[in-house]
């Protein structure tokens, strides 16, 4: 069973501040958890191999491939002005000085 001193001592290692009927709540869950841990430690698990993901997938993620399948002219029918295969901005820099 864990205290409620020791509940206020992790307390203030977190710079945390509770009021008295907070540290009696939050030391009745710690005491819940670590109860249910303590059920945990009892199952046998001497035959149960060790499992880091629970669905088997393999390389989900498609190959990185620089593929050119947009013409370049398609993709200006959507920018107001371009020259060559640059697109125009206007400028966003001042060029006045401070």
């Amino acid at each position: 069973m864990i205290s409620k001193e020791s509940v206020a001592h992790v307390a203030e290692l977190a710079r945390l501040s509770f009021s008295e009927a907070e540290l009696q709540q939050y030391t009745a869950q710690m005491d819940d958890i670590l109860n249910m841990f303590e059920q945990l430690e009892a199952v046998d698990t001497t035959n149960v191999a060790p499992t880091t993901q629970s669905i088997h997938l393999q390389n989900v993620m498609r190959a990185d491939e620089a593929v050119n399948e947009t013409k370049t002219e398609d993709l200006f029918k959507n920018v107001p002005t371009y020259k060559g295969t640059l697109i125009q901005v206007p400028a966003i820099i001042d060029k006045e000085e401070d």
